[in-house]
């Protein structure tokens, strides 16, 4: 039996598990569970203050990508119904962004198709970020790919805080999933953002057919990166993908997961980003009240998001300020 106490109170003295403890959470049993969720939930109150840290993203360049991962309607390689089109226009972007700042939104980032964004597309979203930063109140996120020093540069020197690169999944998996790059050259990214002066935000998908074990040893591998913040995804089996027919994982799993990367990042922003509308709202609350302590709010990029007026009174009603 998984010593879930003797864990949770190494935690709380400020220590941290080492590989053999955090991965002796793949043989929890279900009667563990219960007690893993309330002593997730107790490392939360510890350590992570009461407001909770939204975002929102638009969709700012859309398909026609020519990485192969499996789970995206935006790979140039798959058949989906998605929309797809250019870098948006500045009316476009400036109104979204006036929108979320209206509505309190923490942070907005602009996230953008294909292996990374370049030349004429870079500059101009840069003039975007520099107006956005201009005109104040949120702070500014971007996601455009596995971009070099020199486009991370011009993107930090127009105002982006932070930068954001998901590694998706735990590196044994991911060449299951994505031949085209490796989570190596995503840390590599991530890496050189952090020298620049970013704040990182990086996490995964969960329910892409990996093992619980491949779920802990993705938060592990996170800690290479230290991130400040962990966006979960649950996949969203799109049309036209290999992972169309993927089974969705169970909502015990999902509380499970978010306890094992709580207890592995105990002071880490945990944000729910994509998926999480199939789970029911008692589901979503329990989720807030271990270890989710931040999200997307309003539309995603290709599925559906919700309205920011429920999730500010689910967040509220989970003991969070918004």
């Amino acid at each position: 039996m998984i010593e879930i106490e003797k864990l949770k109170e190494k935690v709380l003295r400020g220590e941290s598990l080492s590989k053999d403890e955090a991965l002796s959470f793949c043989e929890l049993k279900t009667d563990q569970q219960e007690e893993l969720w309330k002593a997730a939930e107790e490392i939360t109150g510890k350590y992570c203050p009461k407001e909770f840290d939204s975002c929102s993203i638009i969709n700012a360049r859309s398909g026609k990508c020519p990485e192969n991962c499996k789970w995206c309607a935006q790979s140039a390689h798959f058949k989906t119904k998605i929309e797809t089109y250019p870098l948006i226009d500045r009316e476009e972007c400036m109104h979204v962004a006036d929108y979320n700042r209206k509505q309190g939104i923490k942070r907005f980032s602009l996230v953008t198709s294909g292996r990374k964004m370049t030349g004429k597309d870079l500059d101009m979203a840069c003039s975007y970020f520099e107006e956005l930063k201009e005109k104040g109140g949120m702070h500014l996120c971007a996601s455009m790919g596995l971009l070099g020093e020199e486009e991370l540069r011009k993107l930090y020197d127009a105002g982006v805080t932070r930068y954001h690169c998901n590694l998706e999944a735990a590196p044994s998996y991911f060449s299951e999933l994505c031949s085209t790059h490796t989570v190596e050259d995503k840390i590599q990214t991530i890496l050189k953002a952090k020298e620049i002066g970013f704040e990182v935000c990086s996490g995964g998908i969960i329910g892409m057919g990996e093992s619980r074990r491949q779920r802990i040893e993705l938060a592990l591998e996170l800690l290479r990166v230290e991130p400040q913040s962990i966006p979960i995804n649950l996949l969203c089996p799109i049309p036209g993908t290999p992972l169309e027919n993927m089974a969705p994982i169970e909502d015990s799993e999902v509380l499970n997961t978010i306890s094992f990367f709580r207890f592995i990042h105990p002071k880490t922003i945990i944000r729910f980003a994509g998926g999480r509308a199939r789970l029911s709202r008692e589901v979503q609350k329990r989720c807030f009240m271990i270890a989710v302590n931040g999200g997307i709010v309003g539309d995603l990029l290709t599925t559906i998001g919700s309205k920011v007026a429920d999730d500010s009174k689910l967040i509220r009603e989970s003991g969070y300020e918004f």
